[in-house]
């Protein structure tokens, strides 16, 4: 945790104020019209653009029924439900109880709320957009689902102690226009600084709020994964980046041009439920605010480990398991595979994503192949070393590893359908879902082996491009082989993962490898034969070469 911030919060238990008065409740603020479509609209825009959704909605949950678990460092917090059932949500609420809640951070109770709610950031939207918001929440389903209890120990559970880290750490106020700056500059802070709350995964220290103190923008751990350096800096962060380049992968994940790497983990969410929704406009004056942002480094020179040497450690697994993908001179494969060789998400101060995405794979977007879970194959110290490898080599330069669990502790966070630990997901529904129930592709999986991936998804996904059609796709930042490709995986995964398994309990000669391989394997095929039709291999045809099993 971060120490500034766990001091606060522990402070004022420790030295026994605990009975701090709560702000008595402000007047009546104006109430919305809750039927206005024009308002409604305006708040799901807004809604969208502060990704309400992805705290506010369990896996496998209604959208915005709350219990999200979100492991902060004091400990895990259950989020609440934001529909407005009268019971369980904010059905009961007005305008002064929520907007309370959502820029002072003061529950409907008097209590105070915990700084993983971003109302340091929220306090700078403007009224009419507020209204707007809460009139958007008022127009959804109401959905009944009581919010679980929080799980976080003493002292860090009694609220009142809370009163020294808002002391310290927050100040009420709306964003201020910056008259020196042009109206674009001004809207893009209003977004980043405001709903966007992009200093709550960015900023370096994570719970001292939206405040000079907090290392803003300079890249940090959150929830296990390395939110990177977006200041200008030109090596760490996006100063080596043009505005296009920034605001396409803000749209879609990945970057045009000489630009590698692709979104993954909290941000590949932010971007297909958020930033992909929002409008280039605002978008580019995203980028046009971070650009005036002093240009910051988050580690030095000397905290660097060169690893581009002959017999470096990590170069013989990379040369084993990475470099038919990402080459040898880590420059990948244009429009298929992302460089490493100058990738700033690999280059982060931290080693957390790389950890998170060896271990745990990645699907398919914007036109880039999916990323088998690899690291499933390998040991702990494999892993470590050929992390420090590919961040250290073909001119990368950032801090080895410094823990000797870093690896050990990414593996057990890792849970993923394509590392094999975590259950398998569901087909979205929509065009894809249709054009498997119109093809039988469950039942043309059902049961392969290997060895007839080739073959059965040559035939099948003629069938499906058919029965898409010319329909775009459906998912932000996604194209139509994206959906195909991820949804195959996805419906092979529920209708292949159990018998696999039992033939690999059986002793099944076919079924020795670990399921994050056969999966991983059939992604890569069903990509390959979904971009590239002209090349489909015939029916009797071997399946890609994959690195040698671990005994």
């Amino acid at each position: 945790m971060d120490r500034i911030a766990a001091l606060a919060l522990a402070g004022a238990v420790l030295a026994g104020v605990v009975s701090a008065t709560l702000p008595v409740a402000p007047a009546a603020a104006q109430e919305p019209n809750l039927t206005d479509p024009d308002l409604i609209a305006r708040g799901k825009y807004l809604v969208t653009a502060g990704d309400c959704v992805a705290c506010h909605t369990a896996p496998g949950g209604k959208p915005f029924a709350g219990n999200y678990r979100l492991n902060t460092p004091i400990g895990a917090i259950l989020t609440p439900n934001l529909t407005p059932d009268p019971e369980t949500g904010i059905g009961k609420w007005d305008y002064a109880t929520f907007e309370r809640a959502f820029r002072q951070g003061i529950g409907d109770g008097g209590e105070y709320l915990y700084p993983a709610f971003p109302f340091g950031w929220y306090t700078k939207v403007t009224d009419e957009d507020t209204r707007a918001i809460f009139a958007y929440l008022k127009s959804l389903p109401p959905v009944n689902e009581a919010r679980k209890d929080n799980e976080i120990p003493f002292p860090f559970n009694v609220r009142t102690a809370l009163i020294t880290w808002r002391t310290a750490f927050f100040s009420e106020g709306r964003f201020e226009p910056d008259p020196q700056a042009s109206a674009e500059v001004n809207r893009g802070g209003y977004l980043v600084e405001g709903l966007g709350h992009c200093g709550m995964c960015h900023n370096e220290r994570k719970l001292v709020g939206n405040t000079n103190l907090a290392g803003r923008f300079g890249g940090g751990v959150i929830d296990g994964w390395y939110a990177p350096n977006i200041t200008p800096d030109g090596h760490q962060g996006i100063g080596a980046w043009t505005d296009e380049q920034v605001v396409t992968y803000l749209k879609t994940g990945t970057a045009p041009g000489n630009r590698p790497g692709v979104a993954a983990g909290p941000m590949r969410q932010t971007i297909e439920e958020s930033l992909s929704k929002m409008t280039d406009a605002d978008l580019k004056a995203m980028v046009a605010y971070l650009r005036t942002i002093p240009a910051k480094q988050t580690y030095k020179a000397r905290d660097l480990q060169a690893f581009n040497k002959p017999g470096a450690p990590g170069a013989d697994t990379y040369l084993t398991y990475c470099s038919s993908c990402h080459q040898p001179d880590g420059k990948g494969i244009p429009g298929a595979v992302p460089a490493l060789a100058g990738n700033t998400s690999v280059q982060s101060a931290g080693p957390e994503t790389v950890l998170r995405v060896i271990y745990g794979g990645l699907a398919a977007q914007s036109g880039y192949a999916p990323m088998p879970a690899i690291g499933q194959e390998m040991t702990d110290v494999e892993v470590r070393n050929v992390t420090d490898y590919i961040r250290n080599s073909w001119g990368n330069s950032a801090p080895a590893i410094g823990s000797d669990s870093a690896a050990s502790d990414a593996r057990a966070a890792t849970q993923t359908m394509l590392a094999g630990t975590a259950p398998c997901a569901e087909v979205a529904q929509g065009t894809v879902l249709k054009a498997f129930e119109s093809t039988g592709a469950a039942h043309a999986l059902k049961g392969l082996t290997q060895e007839q991936f080739v073959p059965a998804l040559a035939k099948l996904l003629p069938q499906l491009k058919a029965a898409y059609g010319d329909r775009p796709a459906e998912t932000g930042g996604q194209n139509v082989d994206d959906e195909l490709v991820n949804g195959l995986t996805t419906l092979y995964c529920q209708v292949g993962k159990e018998p696999y398994l039992e033939r690999q309990r059986a002793g099944a000669p076919e079924a020795t490898r670990p399921w994050a391989s056969v999966i991983g394997n059939f992604a890569n095929i069903a990509y390959s034969q979904a971009r590239n039709p002209e090349k489909r291999a015939s029916a009797d045809a071997p399946a890609p070469m994959m690195p040698p099993a671990r005994n």
